[in-house]
């Protein structure tokens, strides 16, 4: 994460070892996700506060998240299931990746995205 908090950098990594670089998000939103992974989900914005309302009144929950490319922008599909299975299609991906790991659902990656292990 950019410690100026202007820009994003997210790597994903599958269990056969591949990987999904992901970068120019807003660092607000990589700030979020870090939080969601560091389990601090208590400090939930309230976006994504609002997003678990509106699904608990509906009784919607989030399956997975589909990203893939879309022109030069990646975007991602929100699956979620619950009296009907509903697909929300065409979002930001950087939103539908914070809420993956808000949630810790599966975030699913075309594989022409993926990349072998880079070392640092």
């Amino acid at each position: 994460m950019d410690p100026y908090a202007v820009e994003g950098m997210l790597v994903l990594k599958g269990d056969d070892g591949k990987e999904f670089h992901m970068r120019a998000f807003s660092g607000e939103v990589a700030r979020h996700i870090s939080s969601f992974v560091d389990s601090e989900s208590d400090s939930v914005p309230s976006i994504y506060k609002m997003m678990e309302e509106i699904c608990e009144e509906n009784e919607l929950i989030l399956v997975k998240v589909k990203i893939y490319e879309s022109g030069e922008v990646l975007r991602a599909n929100l699956y979620f299931t619950g009296k009907k299975d509903i697909v929300l299609r065409n979002y930001r991906a950087s939103d539908a990746m914070a809420l993956g790991a808000l949630y810790n659902i599966p975030i699913l990656v075309r594989k022409n995205l993926l990349k072998e292990h880079m070392e640092a």
